[in-house]
Formats: C-alpha cells, structure tokens, sequence
C-alpha cells in the first residue's frame, strides 16, 4: 500500500482541477460528490497506507517515493519525492481526517449560498498543498506546498470578495505572512549554499558532519526558518494576521485556520529538529516565543466578544503550548498537542458555525444566550470541545496532550520551571476563557431565539470530533513518534504538588468563569465585564496594540513614502515606454489604409530597398 502514497495529495488536486475546469457547468450535487469525495478517497488511502505502515518492524522506519528529478546543475541536483514516517503519517491521518470533515460540514453550512464550485476548488487545493508540504522529501517540494496553503488560504478567507473588510483580512494575511516566508526562503538558500543539498535527510546528516553546535551558519539558518514558522503559525510578532482571518466562512476557519495550515510551523520546527539542535540560541527562542505568545494570546481571547475571534486568540495559544514544547525538545509532546488540537479546535469552530448560522450570522456573544435549550447538539459538541481545550484531566484528549507538555517543560533544564509556570497560567486563563463562552452563549437569559434547522451533514462531524476530542488522548502518539522525533532527556520529576497544580488550575479557571460570567451575571449587568482594569482590558482586547504598532511603524511610513515617491524615475521610464509603444502603434496604424494598390506599392518599395542594401553592402 505504500507505493500508493503518491495518491494521498493527488486525489485532492485531481478534486480541484476537475471543479476548475468544470466551473459553471458542474450541477452542485456533482460539485459537492468531487469536491467532499476526493478528500475523502484521500483519507482511506492514508488509512490504508497507515495500516500497512504502522507496527513494530515500521518503528524508526522511512518509506521514501521518488518522483522526478526537476534540474542538475554542476554537484546540485533537485529532486521531487516523498517521505512517509510516523512523523508525516500522523499529519496526513490529521489534515485528511479533519478535512473531510470539515469538507462534509460544508455541504451543509453553504447550501443555498452562491460560489459551492468555487469554494470545493480552493478547499480541494488547500489540501493537496498541505498534504505536499508534510510528505516531501526535500525543503524545496515542501516551500511549494507552503505557499500553496498560503494561497489558498488568501483565498479562502477573501471568499466573499464582494465584503471590503473580508478582502482587506485577506490581503493582511497575505502580507503578513510573506515577512516570514521572506526569511524562510533566504534561509533555504543559506542551505543549499552551505551544505549543497535541499534533501532534508541528507541535509540534516550534512549539517551535524560539517557544523558544531553555536557556530554562525546553524544558528543563522535556524532563525531564518523560525522566522517563516513564526509567520505561518501566528506566533509573536506575526500573530496579528490570525483573528482578522475569522471573516472568512466558517469551514475555513476550522481547517485552515484551527487544524492544519497554522500548525505548519510547528512541523517545519520539528521535521527540521536536526538544524535546531544545533542552534540553541534558537532553541531557547522557540520556547521563549511560544511562552509569551500562548499568555498574550489567552489574555486577548478574554477580552474579545466575537465568538470567533475568541476561537482564534486561542488557536494562537494553544500553538503557543506547542512551540515551547518544541523549544525544550518535547517533540512528541508537541505533534501530540497538535493533534488534539486539530479535533476539539475543529469541533468548537464547527459548532460555533452552527449558532452563528441559526442565529442569521449574529456573532456577538453578547447578544447569545440560553441557546443549550434551542441548540442541544450544537450545545454538547461546543461544551465537549470547551472541556479538552481546557484540559480538564483526565476524561479528555487536551488534558493528556497538555498535561504531557506541562510535565516535559518541568523536566527540561535552565529556564523549564518558568516556562512550566507560564503554561500553567496559561492554562486557568484557557479555562477561563473558553467557558466565559459557553456561560455567556449557552446559559444565562435568551436573547435571541434561532430559527431554521441544523442539516445532519453539519451534525454529523461534530459527533465524531466530539468523540475524538474525548478519547483520542488514549492514542499512543508520542511513543508512535519516537522513532521519528528526538525523546526529551530525563530531567527534574514532579511530585504531587505539580500534579495537584496542573489538574487544579483548569477546575479553578472554570469556577472563577461561573462566578464572574453566569451567578453574578445579572448583578453585574451593564457593567463591565472583566475582573481587571479598564484600559488593561481595552489593550487586550486590541490584542495588546500590536496593529496599533505595526500601523504606525511600517504601514503609515510605506503609505506615505509610495504617495510623495509616485513621479520617481523608476515610473518615469515605465510610463515613457508605454507612451512610446502607444505612439509607435497609433503611427503603424495609419498604414492600414484597406487600399490594395497602397499595399502592393509598400511591398515593393521594400523588397527594392532590401535588395538595394544587400547589394551595396
């Protein structure tokens, strides 16, 4: 089954080329069969491939699948192909799994609504391109896929092209993940330069032979790559991208936007672990980046009132959680978090979908309430989803993942004890929160009443990311991964107390959200709603300034400097080669007379003065 790895993102991009060619022709059942069933003939192959993978003998083991050689250029040769180990696997297994379901809940959410061809064609490619970037065998196959999801994602969130705000998101997506990209690339040149070889395997043996650790060169091209990772995965500085992504459609910001495209950083940091290792400045960013991000990020998701956004602030946290994992080398904790992640972040986006759209696209989750006795589905899945991000121990997925990074952080040397204690904080802050939201949407007074009805095609994958997000902490995933990924040394134990502090701090988050947001709700109503001070409130809900920053620092100077620079000499020579090609064709034109003697006498007149030139030449 393994020489049918090749078909995993094939089937997707097959998806998308058909709905591109057959866009407006296509009825839209056929539309929803091509662009829910490539996916999903995606996903039983990557079961299949699993299958046969997985076991003992495939522990350690590498399936690699050439496919073309691109260019040969003196001692540097460019070849495409794919590597499949448990690494690429388990992110195969998240991106197919998640994105068909989301793909299925699509059908239901944008029933009736215009643009279905167009919407499967970009979900179809923003797939395939994933699935490229987690299967290649080499950097350069993988930087295709990774600005194949960003495109995609452009697209995506700027779906409703027709809404200025949803375009302006899109474009600041766009940009701001360039300045990442921007660094990834220079670092993939740095690469190939030094050590001659974009291969990740050979690159990676290349680098630990020629390099030691702390010199220049490791420690310049791990920043680079961790400054594209940074940009795609949201992180601080580059997070401010993530929440304004919210105004695309729903199924958007559960795939791309929860899932999978902003975990794509997270991959390239751990896949290139080799390169890190040999850079620990670098390493101790990473942990120092994803510290401070996850409690920023969870401060801004308190204050915000839109449930999305909420969700999205907390997308960046919880890839927060991640990054530090990976900075104290828990890799395995990380991919573990990443994959829980994918399911109870999915599952809340897609319930939320739900309120949103049987409340007539009402966002606000101050103008929700009492909705568990309207929307019980919606209700559970969103209350499942709330408990595992907020790692309630041991009935839900995000309590094992989470709890496993809190307790490898411990163990790591130097600074672990105070990047444990931001995790922790982080985590009541999570709890708090996430169930702020459920208070604050499902109990409490009804202030609007939903109408129409839930199509079981949206129903029917919160059922099973509400069982993922339960059950699936029992998947042994870091020990599956051991054989892929470094395993974090043995360092300081934690006793009791540690355990009593990481279980407690969700519970306590819970209570203080009941207290605050649900039996003092009504004496407290019409004032504001945060246990802190107002401007501190108002910062976080501006998610700390950074726009505010970013605006005035690069937008303004840029915006300015392109208006009084309009005439320079550049444009003077554009504008003077178009004048001259328009002249050139307004004077060419007026020997188009339509008069046959004209034109018998131009032709020779010229054939006599090309002959003349050649015969006094």
């Amino acid at each position: 089954m393994r020489e049918l790895l090749w078909l995993v993102p094939a089937l997707p991009l097959t998806g998308f080329l058909a709905l591109a060619a057959g866009a407006g022709r296509l009825p839209r059942p056929a539309v929803g069969v091509v662009g829910v069933g490539s996916v999903g003939l995606s996903l039983l192959t990557a079961l299949a491939i699993a299958a046969d993978f997985a076991g003992p003998a495939a522990e350690g083991a590498v399936f690699r699948q050439p496919l073309w050689q691109w260019l040969a250029v003196g001692d540097v040769a460019v070849r495409f192909g794919l590597a499949l180990d448990a690494l690429s696997l388990t992110m195969i297994l998240v991106v197919t799994g998640v994105g068909f379901l989301v793909h299925l809940y699509s059908l239901g959410f944008l029933a009736g609504q215009e643009g279905l061809n167009r919407f499967f064609a970009y979900m179809n490619l923003f797939v395939a391109a994933m699935l490229i970037l987690v299967l290649a065998d080499g950097l350069l196959l993988l930087y295709v896929g990774w600005e194949g999801v960003g495109l995609c994602s452009f697209l995506l969130i700027g779906f409703r092209y027709r809404d200025p705000a949803t375009v302006r998101a899109a474009r600041k997506a766009f940009v701001v993940t360039r300045v990442g990209d921007a660094g990834l690339v220079i670092g993939l040149i740095l690469l190939v330069v030094s050590l001659g070889t974009l291969d990740i395997a050979a690159l990676t043996e290349a680098a630990g032979t020629r390099w030691a650790a702390g010199d220049a060169l490791p420690v310049a091209a791990a920043a680079l790559l961790l400054a594209g990772a940074v940009g795609k995965s949201a992180q601080l500085p580059l997070q401010v991208w993530l929440p304004d992504a919210m105004a695309g459609p729903t199924p958007v910001s559960a795939l791309i936007h929860a899932a999978t495209m902003v975990t794509a950083g997270v991959y390239l940091i751990a896949r290139m672990h080799g390169l890190f290792a040999l850079a620990p400045p670098v390493q101790t960013a990473v942990a120092v980046i994803g510290a401070v991000t996850l409690l920023l990020a969870a401060t801004g998701a308190l204050a915000q009132t839109d449930i999305k956004r909420i969700l999205a602030y907390s997308t960046i946290s919880q890839i927060g959680y991640m990054v530090m994992a990976l900075g104290v080398g828990a890799y395995g904790a990380a991919i573990f978090h990443l994959t829980t992640h994918a399911w109870f972040k999915a599952l809340l986006f897609l319930a939320a979908g739900v309120v949103i759209r049987r409340l007539g696209d009402e966002h606000d989750v101050r103008g929700m309430g009492g909705l568990y006795r309207h929307l019980p589905g919606a209700f559970v899945a969103f209350l499942v989803g709330a408990a595992s991000l907020a790692a309630l121990p041991l009935i839900t997925a995000g309590g094992w993942s989470k709890e496993l990074i809190l307790t490898q952080v411990w163990a790591a040397g130097g600074g672990g004890p105070f990047l444990w204690l931001a995790g922790t904080l982080g985590a009541f802050l999570t709890a708090l929160y996430i169930f702020r939201a459920v208070f604050l949407v499902f109990f409490g007074p009804e202030r609007t009443v939903p109408g129409g009805a839930t199509p079981a095609t949206m129903l029917a994958p919160l059922a099973v990311l509400a069982v993922l997000a339960v059950v699936g902490g029992a998947f042994p995933v870091p020990a599956f991964l051991a054989g892929s990924l470094p395993v974090p040394a043995t360092g300081r134990a934690a006793g009791w107390l540690f355990g009593a502090i990481a279980f407690g701090l969700p519970l306590l988050g819970i209570y203080v959200a009941y207290e605050i947001y649900l039996r003092r709700r009504t004496a407290a109503a019409g004032r504001r709603e945060a246990p802190v001070p107002a401007r501190l409130f108002g910062l976080w809900q501006r998610g700390w300034g950074f726009d505010a920053l970013y605006t005035a620092v690069a937008v303004r100077p840029v915006g300015w400097f392109v208006r009084v620079n309009r005439g320079d000499a550049a444009d003077a020579l554009a504008t003077g080669a178009t004048a001259a090609g328009t002249a050139g064709h307004r004077w060419l034109s007026r020997t188009q007379t339509g008069r046959l003697r004209w034109y018998a006498g131009a032709l020779a007149g010229g054939t006599a003065l090309v002959l003349a030139v050649a015969v006094l030449a």
